[in-house]
């Protein structure tokens, strides 16, 4: 876990958590970070007071001996009921949803940014919570007591019982793997660099691919994503360092390595 050294400069604290690998984090902290990049005169002392305020109420809202799916709906009550948050279904994809300070102030956002609070909540009280490798709408898994049970942020914090869904979704909750914390974080700014995509706003979408990597710097396919960014908007010569980059990560024979080494080969013609 990254320590309270680096608080008082966002990047400097994301850096020392990519360094430091997948997690635990502190998740909530970490993508308060993310988002005080983008509200660098906006002092985070509100905030933080905010998640150690949730992160109180968690601890309060559980008590020893608790049935888990009492334990667990409490902690997922607590949220939509005395802090009100909820899925933003009326401007879904609007970018202020993937953006923790935004999702605090208007207590609504994506599924993956509502699950990065519930997360906070619910290791607060004590349980082993987790976020899911399911595509599209994001869960997360808590486990109070050896018994599982799945919670979906975006919809009023509903808890679920896996052994009790019928159809798709059981199938798809149950056989779920879990993920890291930066895989989580990685989730939630993805949306934003699809957004900027969206959007055609290249320089957006290359400083949110930037982000990723100073927050998971290990990982090849960032980097050589960083510099097909760098690409569209010419920037080739910080392109090529990030090829190089990828390419030095990537296991040589892969079909990664194979595509970042011709990307690269390609790219130095241009700059001859």
């Amino acid at each position: 876990m990254v320590m309270g050294a680096y608080g008082g400069d966002p990047a400097a604290y994301l850096k020392a958590l990519g360094e430091a690998g997948d997690g635990p984090h502190d998740i909530a902290r970490a993508a308060l970070m993310l988002a005080a990049l983008d509200h660098t005169r906006i002092p985070r002392s509100s905030y933080e007071a905010h998640l150690n305020a949730i992160a109180e109420a968690a601890g309060a809202a559980v008590r020893a001996g608790q049935p888990p799916l009492d334990a667990v709906t409490a902690v997922a009550q607590m949220m939509t009921g005395q802090f009100g948050y909820d899925g933003d279904r009326t401007h879904y994809d609007a970018a202020e949803n993937a953006d923790l300070m935004a999702v605090i102030d208007r207590r609504r956002g994506l599924p993956v940014a509502l699950g990065i609070l519930y997360i906070h909540a619910a290791r607060a009280a004590g349980c082993v919570a987790e976020g899911l490798a399911s595509p599209g709408h994001f869960l997360l898994r808590v486990i109070r007591d050896g018994h599982a049970l799945l919670i979906d942020p975006f919809n009023s914090g509903a808890v679920l019982e896996p052994e009790r869904l019928g159809g798709p979704l059981s199938v798809a909750a149950v056989q779920a793997e879990a993920v890291s914390d930066t895989d989580v974080l990685l989730r939630l700014q993805n949306n934003i660099r699809l957004r900027a995509l969206q959007a055609d706003d290249r320089p957006r979408a290359v400083e949110i691919a930037r982000r990723m990597v100073l927050i998971a710097p290990r990982r090849a396919d960032l980097w050589i994503e960083l510099a097909r960014h760098y690409e569209s908007t010419s920037s080739l010569g910080a392109a090529k360092t990030a090829y190089e980059s990828g390419l030095a990560l990537a296991g040589e024979g892969t079909a990664l390595h194979n595509e970042a080494a011709l990307a690269l080969h390609a790219l130095k013609r241009r700059l001859n």
